[in-house]
């Protein structure tokens, strides 16, 4: 029998954040179990255009952007709705658009991704009766789906955790030697102690822990000389000025580097640059980023209380912190640099990342749901 799949999402392709990411990774795998079951699937986004498609993870005739045209989007999802056996909300800010097609088809199957701060919280009138109504609910981490539970009353055996893969179109390095490019743009020595982070650095986001690691920088600098943070990821103009009003109360300007926005595929030769990822963040759904970086051969430290434990396999991968106690992450920084990184290290761990976050387990899980639906 063929089954019928849709993907609904908000953005997959003209911006670049977690969920984006997670929606490229999901898409390719849905269209490869497709192929391989002979299924129907193809990926509906509301705010992408046609022209934002990234070839590489789908093929165009399984892609419908609707360039923010809100009424297309609501439209299509009505008439299409008698169609699908399965659907998939990729945020919950599509719940209307998973009542509709609920209301309108009562036996087609409605999947919601829960990601993170954005289920961690209370939902309107309107987003409780589209989780009433959902039929399964994939959680990218344990805590996300233990959080569902306790806020929203859901049921657990309706949620169902399933961590988030590497894309499998990252640049991954076979060989792990420092970029001269890299070195040479911020006047670097192949033997200069790199921390480095890389996230989206908001105002209105107090939550990502780079501040922390300024202040641990400031205790560290005269350990190791020469020590340089590279805080990488756009921001806005407020805090930009509160990322230098730190720096500037650290006295850490000579160690600081504020890069601003770099592009994605820069991304693995900073992985390669560093020799330690921190990111000790309150509220991350799961942090694609940490295995990112670990597919780089790069270890990872990031906070204790949130998706972030997943990423790392509870402590196999990496190392979580107290995000709060600056002297438990100043040791934890010290723990890595106090062993240098070498070639073997870096390529055991991109190893045993791979090992736990690959597409093809990605997908053997996804067929196993769709499968047992």
């Amino acid at each position: 029998m063929i089954k019928r799949v849709i993907l609904f999402s908000l953005q997959t392709f003209s911006t670049t954040g977690g969920i984006q990411k997670m929606t490229r990774t999901l898409a390719h795998s849905l269209h490869l179990l497709a192929l391989r079951k002979n299924w129907d699937f193809c990926l509906w986004s509301a705010y992408d255009s046609d022209s934002d498609l990234m070839p590489q993870y789908l093929p165009a005739e399984k892609f419908t952007g609707f360039g923010t045209n809100r009424m297309a989007f609501v439209l299509k999802t009505i008439t299409g709705a008698k169609k699908p056996d399965v659907i998939i909300i990729s945020h919950i800010n599509l719940a209307l658009v998973g009542l509709l097609i609920k209301i309108i088809n009562p036996k087609c199957k409605i999947w919601l991704i829960a990601h993170g701060i954005e289920v961690w919280r209370p939902l309107s009138v309107l987003k409780n009766a589209f989780l009433r109504r959902c039929d399964k609910i994939i959680c990218v981490s344990d805590f996300t789906k233990q959080q569902m539970i306790k806020r929203h009353k859901t049921d657990a055996e309706l949620c169902e955790v399933l961590n988030n893969a590497v894309d499998p179109f990252i640049k991954l390095p076979e060989t792990f030697t420092k970029p001269d490019r890299l070195l040479n743009r911020y006047r670097l020595l192949s033997t200069t102690p790199v921390i480095f982070t890389l996230t989206r650095l908001a105002s209105t986001e107090q939550y990502k822990g780079h501040d922390q690691v300024i202040k641990v920088i400031s205790r560290l600098k005269d350990k190791y000389p020469g020590i340089k943070y590279i805080l990488a990821g756009q921001y806005d103009h407020k805090e930009e000025i509160r990322i230098q009003k730190l720096i500037s109360e650290a006295k850490v300007e000579e160690q600081v580097i504020l890069t601003g926005f770099i592009a994605e595929e820069e991304i693995p030769d900073y992985f390669l640059l560093a020799d330690l990822f921190v990111l000790p963040s309150k509220k991350e759904g799961f942090g694609i980023v940490f295995i990112e970086a670990m597919a780089c051969g790069l270890p990872v430290i990031c906070g204790n209380a949130d998706g972030s434990v997943d990423a790392i396999c509870n402590g196999e991968l990496g190392t979580a912190v107290n995000t709060d106690d600056l002297p438990e992450l100043e040791n934890a920084i010290t723990e890595y640099l106090n062993c240098p990184l070498t070639t073997a290290k870096r390529q055991h761990l991109q190893q045993e990342c791979l090992r736990h976050f690959n597409e093809t387990e990605y997908i053997n899980r996804l067929e196993k749901m769709l499968t047992n639906d």
